[in-house]
């Protein structure tokens, strides 16, 4: 995301597929490439933008994150706009409690309801905060694996492994742009 310092990532081509390979074979989810065709920057209040102006309401709307991402929402762009464009599922993640996601942004604590709330949401936005036992997975963890010469397939599904090492993502090498499979 353009708010957070340059550290080893993926292009926005290898983020796609890894995407992609992780939801291979799961019903009902797909890949959208609608932020890879932007000139510049993405961000999510211009993304949602664009798919309201496709047809979709607000209310109709969920961007799932982790709470140790949410904890950063006051860092976004367009904070705190961005959270009437979309209603937030925000995901539980080991070490992370909605307290403390909260108290980076206290003024939200108001807008935040159980997920089960969402099926009887009213007209507007809110937070929806899902517990959930999710692994205690990250992409510093990934990178920190990499760089010491460690397997990470038990972090992520076998295909995104496969292509992480085969194209030597989330390392120095990835983040000094020498992308392995990129034509010269």
């Amino acid at each position: 995301p353009p708010h957070r310092p340059q550290v080893p990532h993926a292009t926005a081509s290898h983020r796609f597929a890894l995407t992609a390979l992780a939801i291979n074979g799961i019903d009902g989810y797909r890949v959208s490439d609608l932020e890879m065709g932007r000139e510049g920057r993405s961000y999510t209040a211009d993304t949602l933008r664009h798919l309201q102006s496709s047809g979709w309401t607000p209310s109709q709307l969920f961007f799932v994150i982790g709470a140790d991402a949410f904890a950063e929402i006051a860092t976004w762009r367009e904070y705190p706009t961005v959270l009437d464009l979309s209603h937030f599922a925000v995901i539980a993640r080991p070490g992370t409690t909605i307290d403390s996601a909260m108290a980076k942004a206290s003024a939200l604590h108001s807008r935040v309801r159980p997920i089960a709330a969402a099926l009887t949401a009213a007209r507007g936005t809110a937070i929806f905060w899902v517990e959930a036992s999710t692994r205690d997975v990250s992409s510093t963890m990934i990178r920190a694996r990499l760089a010491a010469g460690l397997a990470i397939h038990d972090l992520v599904p076998a295909p995104v492994a496969r292509h992480i090492v085969a194209h030597h993502l989330y390392t120095e090498d990835d983040l000094h742009g020498e992308d392995k499979d990129r034509e010269g």
